[in-house]
């Protein structure tokens, strides 16, 4: 690996340059990509259906197309799973991405194309490690391997003649891969596309703990869970004992907030550096370009164009949505998405804050469907995630996972929110605990505090700690381990609080 990392790092700084140019020049970088979008798509059968041939300004194209959520661009994706080309996008598509942002039944079938795979994934892969080597030059992370701690895959059945695909992205990305890009990273696929999780853990400690793994990439939850199992195989407490040039993990997916502490306990080294990324199933929009800055790096030259649309829009019939010249930073709005993935127009699901404007930057602060807000209170899961860190830190915490709800008026007394948390290390008082999250949640939300005010309307936050591993072993029996599945940490209503509650009973019973 020596051999190949002065050529690979001379590449990634090389590519510095570009992510400079739309730094500098955002407005026309995207207008370039929503011209190059629209002639791409012009003769398929949905872009005939809104005369893309005869848009040429991006205000016509709001005018002609809707804003679309999974489930109207669904019938869409359905036709193209079973085998129908050109009906999103103008060159074949035969791998989609299953995403399931929660516990639902059902998943959701995001298209992947050539276009977006290279233009979007693997340049944002790249443009991630010139960004890291910009802050590091004197980097010696190509010298070993990365751990990529991926999803999986199955052949899509829902047409005989298809020749079609569907899996985790990270799954699909590995099957995809150029082969310079398996060459510098662990473990091989056989192991990286295994179903069952639990296996996978196992044959993955086993397959990498002998290998000089100098990055790792994944979701925190199941690079925790395999950490834990590689210290049980090596007799280590310290990942950098394992393996001693270790220098960076890449984390998205979830905000790190709540597992930095941990992450520090389990990988004591100083030198060790933590890069955050923004990877969804429908596209890579941003990463960590600043250490120690807060806010991602918005990429505007991969294929995507973006609008971003103010939350007090939600749910209108024709909903306004801005571009970049027109957002304003540390307001909250829904992001909605044009791709090279065959997407228009389509709605994400997460919202995002802007913390700086030149160069545009961006944090994600909660999902459309992803908060509490029944009584005015507005909390987003940015709101819940900063108050768990701080409660742990004061009280000594480390906590695995959580979601709350709302607990609704009656004539037993006023409202409040319910937690579910599950604890790594339980806290010293867990009533100290609770009273630093809700004094956190008021100091960082004004409409939360206003509601909490002597007790009026929200009563003091209620939590319940749930037995180790309750979590995983409730999204086990929804048949929803690993990947991107995840219980949700904020709801609107009871549903999932109170099924996870009656799940939890049986563990105990």
């Amino acid at each position: 690996m020596r051999i190949l990392s002065p050529a690979i790092s001379q590449l990634a700084r090389l590519r510095m340059g570009r992510i400079a140019y739309f730094m500098q020049y955002p407005v026309q970088v995207q207008q370039q990509v929503f011209q190059n979008l629209i002639s791409a798509a012009q003769y398929t059968e949905f872009g005939k259906q809104y005369g893309f041939s005869k848009i040429y300004k991006i205000e016509e194209y709001k005018e002609r197309v809707p804003v679309h959520t999974y489930d109207t661009i669904k019938p869409y994706i359905q036709r193209t799973m079973e085998g129908q080309q050109n009906v999103l996008w103008n060159t074949p598509i035969k791998w989609f991405a299953k995403s399931s942002g929660t516990t639902a039944d059902k998943s959701k079938f995001i298209p992947v194309t050539v276009e977006s795979l290279d233009e979007c994934h693997y340049r944002s892969g790249r443009d991630v490690i010139s960004l890291y080597y910009n802050n590091f030059p004197d980097s010696d992370v190509f010298t070993g391997k990365s751990l990529i701690i991926g999803g999986s895959h199955q052949v899509n059945k829902l047409s005989e003649d298809s020749d079609s695909y569907c899996g985790d992205l990270s799954a699909v990305m590995l099957q995809n891969m150029p082969f310079y890009g398996n060459m510098i990273r662990t473990p091989d696929l056989e192991i990286a596309l295994m179903d069952e999780w639990e296996e996978k853990i196992e044959r993955m400690a086993n397959a990498v703990i002998h290998e000089n793994v100098t990055s790792i990439a994944g979701v925190p939850t199941w690079t925790i869970v395999l950490i834990k199992r590689i210290f049980e195989l090596t007799g280590k407490d310290n990942l950098a004992d394992v393996w001693p040039n270790l220098e960076l993990y890449m984390h998205g997916g979830v905000s790190f907030t709540p597992y930095r502490d941990q992450f520090s306990k389990l990988i004591r080294k100083p030198l060790m550096h933590y890069q955050e990324t923004y990877n969804a199933s429908e596209g890579f929009f941003a990463a960590q370009d600043v250490v120690g800055e807060e806010g991602l790096l918005l990429f505007l030259n991969h294929g995507i164009f973006y609008e971003f649309m103010p939350m007090e829009e939600l749910g209108k019939e024709n909903p306004r949505t801005l571009q970049l010249q027109e957002v304003e930073t540390g307001k909250n709005y829904a992001l909605v998405i044009s791709t090279n993935g065959g997407l228009w127009r389509y709605m994400v699901g997460d919202t995002i804050q802007f913390t700086s404007l030149l160069p545009y930057r961006i944090k994600i602060s909660g999902r459309t469907k992803s908060f509490i807000n029944a009584f005015g209170e507005e909390v987003i899961v940015e709101n819940s995630d900063t108050a768990i860190a701080k409660a742990c830190e004061a009280t000594g915490a480390v906590v695995n996972d959580y979601t709350a709800a709302p607990v609704y008026f009656s004539d037993q007394g006023n409202g409040g929110h319910e937690w579910l948390i599950e604890f790594e290390t339980a806290p010293d008082n867990l009533d100290s605990f609770v009273t630093i999250l809700d004094k956190t949640l008021k100091s960082i939300n004004s409409d939360y505090e206003a509601k909490r005010h002597k007790d009026i309307a929200l009563r003091p936050p209620v939590v319940h700690v749930l037995p180790r591993g309750a979590f995983c072993e409730f999204l086990k029996s929804k048949g929803k381990l690993g990947g991107q599945h995840k219980v949700p940490r904020l709801n609107n209503d009871r549903n999932y609080l109170e099924e996870i509650q009656r799940f939890a009973a049986t563990m105990n019973s």
